[in-house]
């Protein structure tokens, strides 16, 4: 059963920070290929995040910076100044520029950078129903998700109901497995006109039990591109 088109793909090679919109994204079993596989980490081993937790240490400012990957090497893109190799001799500087004295760019070890699943995908329902209930646009971009899938004629939080089943975007097969819960970093402000909106994690609290989105895991690797279509396995 067909359930929607993929109209987005984005991947973060460094957690926390903006990523970049792909047109083809390889996937493998530990989900897209240089998604989060970085982070900014502290003298204490804590990841750089818009949250405080016991694997994460807030960071103001994280989302005005991006990164982006070149061939196997992650690029930080500064707010100000120039992108910055991960293997340049500058990357230090642009690590403090960005979190601080203390802190380093690190790739990922035994423990995974990702929050829960490796996939997290967000329909155009949950959009639309997010911008209802708010009383103005909800941008993907605040959800952080790997897939965007535009769904016909549906209700808000469709993909809820996809927990458990498995989908096919052409040769890779997903399962879906839960229900992603949001933190406070959907309200943070970004480059290109996504104003701080701090109402808004409280209002996925009260329209969804402050869920968005639905994480995924990789049954079978391959290629995603945007226009694929998605089906149920």
């Amino acid at each position: 059963m067909s359930l929607g088109t993929v109209t987005a793909l984005r991947r973060y090679p460094v957690k926390s920070l903006r990523g970049e919109d792909l047109e083809r994204m390889e996937v493998n079993a530990r989900g897209p290929v240089g998604d989060r596989l970085w982070a900014l980490v502290d003298g204490d081993g804590k990841l750089a995040s818009g949250k405080d937790s016991r694997r994460f240490r807030k960071v103001p400012g994280l989302l005005e910076h991006a990164s982006r990957m070149d061939g196997d090497v992650p690029v930080l893109v500064p707010a100000a100044g120039d992108p910055v190799r991960g293997d340049a001799p500058e990357v230090g500087a642009a690590v403090q520029f960005i979190a601080g004295p203390g802190w380093r760019l690190a790739r990922e070890e035994r423990t995974p950078h990702h929050d829960a699943s490796p996939i997290l995908l967000v329909t155009s329902a949950t959009l639309a129903r997010l911008g209802e209930d708010v009383g103005s646009e909800v941008e993907s971009q605040r959800l952080r998700p790997n897939i965007v899938v535009e769904v016909p004629d549906s209700p808000g939080f469709v993909e809820d109901a996809w927990v458990g089943c498995e989908l096919a975007i052409e040769g890779v097969r997903l399962r879906v497995a839960e229900r992603c819960e949001r933190c406070v970093m959907v309200n943070h402000a970004q480059p290109g006109g996504l104003d701080h909106r701090p109402k808004l994690l409280k209002q996925i609290g009260r329209s969804n039990d402050a869920c968005a989105g639905v994480y995924a895991d990789v049954m079978m690797p391959g290629t995603l591109r945007v226009g694929a279509a998605v089906d149920t396995a």
